[in-house]
């Protein structure tokens, strides 16, 4: 189900492009070019988010990634939450995702938006922020594969948000993970083909 909508059409337009442009930063490529770890874009998957800094071998830069990608889609849900109400909140998070995914300043070839999702989960309904970083913990330390961590996360995001009451939520929860479902696409085929990289691990 999706919020009910109180914000009128125009402030739902301002914040949905507020979203994306908070959503587009691309951390992980500002960090690694200031850090001289080379071109992002061109190391390991070629990915823009932590997982790929990681390859660098400078764990306190994929570190930082980490909670940037994830700062930017919370702070954009809070900051619409906070001036406006619930529905542009969750659009301005669902525009940050998008932002990130597909940022201007990199010709829309950006991450594939797992630290952006555990951060507007966190900004949305904090429980199960919480419980879904722990499934992505959980899932990809058991697995020492990142993306598995990030696809049972998203996959069970939307049965927590019912568990926990958040009807309103669950739109977003599902449209989210189907983008990062999407997004995933080439992770999935390498899971099936059982040669998708360990965390940490250059390729």
């Amino acid at each position: 189900m999706l919020p009910e909508i109180v914000t009128s059409a125009p402030m739902l337009a301002v914040w949905a492009v507020l979203g994306y442009f908070l959503g587009s930063i691309p951390f992980g490529v500002v960090l690694t070019q200031a850090l001289n770890l080379g071109d992002l874009r061109k190391i390991g998957s070629g990915n823009i988010g932590a997982t790929n800094v990681l390859r660098t071998g400078n764990k306190a830069a994929a570190a930082a990634t980490l909670i940037l990608d994830g700062a930017k889609g919370a702070v954009a849900v809070l900051l619409a939450r906070w001036l406006a109400a619930e529905d542009a909140a969750q659009l301005a998070g669902f525009t940050a995702f998008l932002g990130h995914c597909f940022p201007v300043w990199l010709r829309f070839h950006g991450g594939k938006g797992v630290a952006t999702f555990l951060g507007l989960m966190l900004a949305l309904y904090w429980p199960v922020g919480l419980v879904s970083c722990a499934t992505w913990l959980a899932a990809a330390a058991l697995s020492r594969i990142s993306s598995v961590g990030a696809l049972v996360a998203a996959l069970l995001s939307t049965a927590w948000m019912l568990l926990f009451g958040r009807i309103e939520m669950t739109a977003l929860c599902l449209a989210l993970t189907l983008l990062i479902f999407w997004r995933h696409r080439a992770n999935l085929d390498r899971l099936r083909a059982g040669t998708e990289p360990k965390i940490g691990k250059k390729t």
